[in-house]
């Protein structure tokens, strides 16, 4: 007979009983509140179409590179698992639920259960003798009205959600959800890396068709004013933030001239390879310096060298599994830059690492003296229970709590939402504890910490 499973009402929470007490009512004040997410992936039609979702297989394995890259790693090709060409969803579920104990341990196991348990009622505990079973209680739950995307949307308590958008998306799916009158709030977030690294796969058919819907000319004055078009467009259709994901955090400022002939070299393929990072890290700089002019918060999201793996990528393409982080170097590369806009006047510049070692060394320090900079969530490789308690200890005491940007789900897996944000109030609610215990702060500070970092804080940063 198969045993329900009981998941501990005290999970992540420090073990040391006294400590552990004072977590327990750090997290039940906010084990309620509402979600804001300023940074994430899913995908606008989700909610706008409202579509049930498709199979178990789909919606947990197929489209999640964090449980696709471990299967792969323990032998698992990725054609089996739908990537490439489609696969019969069942064989892809039995895949996951035989190799289940590979993620004993690993965050994404445990996002997984919190999805499995809290949000689908599946009570068995995953394994190959249960994988059909479980295939069709969730295939059976994904049919219901309850689980279509607006209706979990409001039952995660989502009150902002941000997407991420191409800059020449008409976002007309915004429009279509506003219409529909849901109950929390989803912007779209400006996205123009493509448009901006030389390097980019079509790199210059993006930005050929960027000045061609903005009708300016192909010279770098008409490129920068093209961008900044779309990003009173992104604006007016409710856009709080643009997100730029780069490998290396490098901002050099020069003069136009300079940047002419750099961006024509890129457009006719003559630029160096020097020649292109310096333009890329150009357009950084101008990127916070319209961030300065309009607004728009300024995230970065640094130091992923992605499709590590050419035959995979070739194979597969990109977001498979095979982005591997490197070592970055915030305190240079991004100096022009805060020399010029540092302490520019409404400038917010939100920093994301996954090279753990620049936390402490670089960016707490940068945000405890620059008025612009801010502390990313932990992210990617480090959105952990683990991880988050480490970032707390390496930023908190050179630029405390509020110098931070508040959780950031940062992920496409819809379902894990609730998961992701429950696992960072559980992680904070340990971490204020042990201040707490160890007589650091006080209770009632620990209380407005717990609070503020889940709403106010995040609202602050992001301008909501």
């Amino acid at each position: 007979m198969l045993q329900p499973r009981r998941r501990d009402p005290d999970r992540l929470l420090p073990s040391d009983p006294r400590t552990r007490e004072i977590a327990r009512d750090l997290y039940e004040r906010v084990a309620e509140a509402p979600i804001v997410s300023p940074h994430g992936h899913v995908p606008i039609d989700w909610l706008a179409d409202d579509r049930p979702f498709g199979d178990p297989a789909d919606l947990l394995v197929t489209h999640d590179h964090y449980v696709t890259r471990l299967l792969h790693a323990s032998g698992v090709d990725l054609d089996e698992l739908g990537l490439g060409r489609a696969a019969d969803p069942r064989a892809v579920w039995r895949l996951l639920a035989a190799n289940w104990h590979l993620f004993a341990g690993t965050a994404s196991g445990y996002w997984l259960e919190e999805e499995l348990t809290t949000v689908l009622g599946i009570e068995e505990e995953l394994s190959a003798s249960t994988a059909d079973l479980i295939y069709d209680e969730i295939a059976a739950r994904l049919a219901e009205p309850e689980y279509r995307p607006r209706a979990l949307f409001e039952r995660f308590g989502i009150e902002v959600l941000a997407t991420t958008d191409d800059p020449l998306d008409d976002l007309a799916a915004h429009d279509r959800l506003r219409d529909v009158g849901l109950n929390g709030r989803v912007v779209p977030t400006f996205r123009p890396d493509r448009y901006l690294d030389p390097d980019a796969r079509g790199y210059r058919d993006s930005v050929e068709r960027l000045l061609a819907a903005t009708g300016q000319p192909t010279t770098f004055a008409g490129y920068l004013t093209a961008l900044e078009e779309r990003r009173r467009y992104f604006i007016a259709h409710g856009a709080v933030s643009a997100d730029h994901g780069v490998q290396e955090p490098v901002t050099f400022d020069l003069p136009p001239a300079n940047a002419e002939q750099l961006f024509a070299g890129a457009l006719d393929g003559r630029a160096t390879a020097e020649e292109r990072r310096v333009l890329r890290g150009h357009m950084l700089f101008q990127m916070a310096r319209m961030s300065v002019d309009d607004g728009l918060v300024m995230t970065v999201h640094a130091g992923v060298l992605r499709n590590h793996s050419t035959a995979t990528f070739e194979r597969f393409g990109p977001d498979t599994g095979h982005d591997i982080p490197v070592t970055t170097d915030f305190v240079h590369g991004l100096r022009p830059l805060l020399e010029r806009f540092g302490n520019a006047d409404g400038f917010h510049l939100v920093l994301f690492a996954v090279d753990e070692t620049v936390y402490s060394r670089e960016i707490a320090p940068l945000a405890g003296f620059y008025r612009s900079v801010y502390i990313g969530a932990p992210w990617w490789f480090l959105d952990a229970p683990d991880a988050i308690g480490r970032f707390r200890s390496a930023v908190t005491e050179t630029a405390g709590f509020f110098r931070g940007s508040g959780f950031i789900d940062d992920t496409r897996a819809f379902l894990s939402i609730p998961a992701r944000h429950d696992t960072a109030r559980r992680a904070d609610a340990g971490f204020l504890a042990r201040y707490v215990a160890e007589g650091r702060i006080t209770l009632a500070m620990a209380e407005q910490i717990a609070d503020e970092l889940v709403g106010a804080q995040p609202k602050r940063v992001f301008k909501l």
